[in-house]
């Protein structure tokens, strides 16, 4: 069973019933879900995820202390604390009373101040190109089962993706570097014998086109590990998988070199037609370098615009 299923069939079997039963008078100001860190907020959990942080429990989403008290968060944290510690099989583990759970009573300003550097999720513009995708993405993954204040889903909508011209400058600064790792470094550190300085340019190369097609696709990009897993299911050039999955996985022999050399033409070949597509560049070649400055001009803040193109990368 998938954690973010498991979650909530324990809430409205067991968390809506004591929430009704003792909370009734503040249950106007909650939210509950599954959200955050793990696996089973992104649904990619599997049965390697169930070695750690695999449990029945949900989050009971809670506004500030000008509308719900320390003593209530205290009452509520015990109430949930005593719900069943087993269900379908699962264990629940123990809250940590020094906090750091990612289940149970949590603070909405304190929860979005962790992920955005804000309370209230106002990410100024400056803000979007230091934060990571990971964080805004943990704040709006996974699943609000119930939502009776508004205040967390209104949140989260507030920063479902990114402004668009902070979306343009990441991608003329990520295809720039795609231009110089795959189609120009690669084959020269290759001509000079040095193939672990191929395999890391390959590497840079794919890395950087992941993190392109996520932009095309106006998605946030996961943690490593994941993103050849989110990148399924994309609806944008996920067929590109497997090619980005050879040009890591392979050597750099002799007999080799030419394949790859052909895939990183072909690879680039179908993010210039993405772009041209989304009328996001007016170059015509096959350099990905011309399409990186042309991409950057699209940008309507001349402030971003005329920022260094490798600003946001």
């Amino acid at each position: 069973m998938k954690g973010l299923e498991l979650s909530e069939k324990f809430y409205y079997e067991y968390g809506e019933k004591m929430i009704k039963e003792n909370f009734a008078g503040i249950e106007k100001y909650l939210a509950f879900g599954l959200v955050g860190s793990g696996s089973e907020c992104f649904g990619y959990d599997d049965e390697i995820s169930q070695d750690h942080d695999f449990e029945p429990g949900f989050c009971i989403f809670i506004p500030d202390e000008s509308i719900i008290d320390s003593r209530t968060e205290f009452q509520l944290e015990r109430a949930y604390a005593k719900l069943p510690k087993e269900f379908m099989g699962y264990k629940r583990s123990p809250l940590n009373p020094v906090g750091g759970n990612r289940h149970g009573v949590i603070r909405i300003e304190k929860f979005f101040e962790a992920k955005t550097g804000d309370a209230n999720a106002d990410i100024p513009t400056v803000g979007w190109f230091c934060i990571s995708e990971q964080f805004p993405l943990e704040a709006t993954n996974g699943k609000i089962f119930c939502d009776n204040f508004g205040l967390m889903t209104r949140l989260r909508e507030k920063i479902a993706y990114m402004p668009e011209d902070v979306r343009l400058k990441k991608l003329a600064g990520n295809i720039l570097i795609m231009a110089q790792s795959g189609q120009y470094n690669y084959a020269r550190c290759i001509k000079r014998g040095e193939t672990a300085a191929a395999q890391l340019a390959v590497t840079e190369f794919v890395n950087t086109t992941l993190k392109v097609i996520f932009l095309l696709n106006k998605k946030y990009m996961p943690y490593y590990k994941w993103t050849f897993r989110a990148l399924r299911d994309l609806e944008k050039l996920s067929d590109l998988y497997d090619g980005l999955e050879y040009l890591i996985s392979s050597t750099n022999e002799a007999g080799e070199t030419k394949k790859k050399q052909e895939m990183i033409e072909t690879v680039s070949e179908r993010i210039i037609k993405e772009l041209a597509e989304q009328k996001l560049t007016r170059a015509e070649s096959c350099d990905l370098e011309r399409h990186a400055y042309s991409v950057n001009d699209v940008i309507k803040d001349p402030e971003i615009r005329n920022q260094n193109i490798l600003y946001a990368v």
